[in-house]
């Protein structure tokens, strides 16, 4: 659990070789931290990404799970900390972009990706959230993103994902008050990263390390939710009440 002087020792990345994911655990890092566990389906790809927050007395390990099996979750959360102790904070950070061209042509496309980003991070938060009442502590910082606030035509499979996670995770936050834990929401805009390789940039992107000091400056502060970078909360405050014959012209819709 977190020390006298609230640092975090225990942390686990759901989506362990997500860019985001890992830049906010290493933000976190202090000489106090023990442990950081990245989850991901491929655990034995995930060494470069060890290395990258291995630390003197810091102990990281990848370990297998799968947002899709969501009938393993359970099993999953209760095994992490069997074997680690107490989570202070986890990190939902995994997701799935995929193709709009592809889910129009192919629905169990859009299916899977709408399993992965939006039920398998609802059963996983669910898992986290019981394990955070059983403790009385824990943050849990769920990233959403700016393409839920109002979903375009150019990927709205996935903006839906977001939109339903986002209900979702202020929904979970609400629930939590009082329990000694706590749900923080994430809302990235354009990020720099490999799921973006080759992909036109969006205006105000940004990257991974930027997102990561924002969302800790923000967890330390209490904050709910958080957008990265911040001026996108009041471009989304017009955009999302523009008329849809003005959106659907946009060259971004």
């Amino acid at each position: 659990m977190e020390n006298a002087v609230g640092e975090v020792q225990n942390i686990l990345v759901l989506g362990g070789r997500s860019e985001i994911g890992v830049a906010i655990a290493r933000e976190l890092l202090t000489p106090s931290t023990q442990r950081v566990t990245l989850a991901c389906r491929k655990p034995d790809e995930s060494r470069e990404v060890e290395a990258s927050l291995a630390r003197n007395g810091l102990r990281v390990e990848s370990v297998n799970f799968d947002a899709a099996d969501t009938g393993s979750h359970g099993g999953f959360i209760d095994n992490v900390v069997a074997g680690s102790g107490d989570l202070d904070v986890v990190i939902l950070a995994f997701g799935v972009l995929g193709s709009q061209e592809q889910c129009d042509d192919d629905a169990q496309s859009a299916v899977k990706i709408a399993h992965t980003n939006y039920t398998g991070a609802v059963s996983i938060a669910l898992e986290v959230a019981k394990r955070f009442r059983q403790q009385g502590h824990g943050h849990l910082i769920i990233l959403s993103s700016v393409a839920g606030e109002r979903t375009r035509k150019a990927n709205y499979v996935y903006g839906s994902t977001k939109s339903g996670l986002d209900a979702f995770a202020q929904g979970l936050s609400d629930a939590m008050v009082g329990t000694g834990a706590s749900v923080m929401i994430v809302r990235p805009g354009f990020v720099h990263s490999a799921m973006t390789t080759g992909m036109k940039a969006a205006p105000f992107s940004t990257t991974p390390d930027v997102v990561a000091k924002l969302t800790v400056k923000g967890l330390r502060a209490g904050k709910r939710i958080i957008w990265t970078p911040g001026i996108l909360r009041w471009v989304f405050m017009v955009m999302r009440h523009l008329p849809v014959a003005i959106w659907r012209r946009m060259p971004m819709g």
